[in-house]
């Protein structure tokens, strides 16, 4: 309710341990599990799932390089 009540939108838990990214949409006094984030349109929750998975076994740059390639191909 406090992330509603100061107009977050969107929020994502990241279990680093479990490798796992669940994220949320606030609306209507409530909040519902979402596959796609709103704030960044067409960011799929699953990519940044997989990019956590690969920091486990590449280095942490090459993660984010790889991020950032996806990214700006969406622009």
């Amino acid at each position: 309710m406090l992330y509603e009540d100061i107009g977050v939108s969107e929020y994502w838990i990241v279990d680093v341990q479990n490798v796992q990214i669940i994220a949320f949409a606030i609306a209507n006094l409530g909040s519902r599990r979402i596959k796609q984030s709103g704030v960044l349109p067409g960011l799929e929750i699953s990519l940044l799932e997989e990019a956590l998975q690969r920091t486990r076994q590449v280095n942490q740059s090459q993660v984010c390089a790889g991020l950032l390639q996806q990214f700006q191909a969406n622009l």
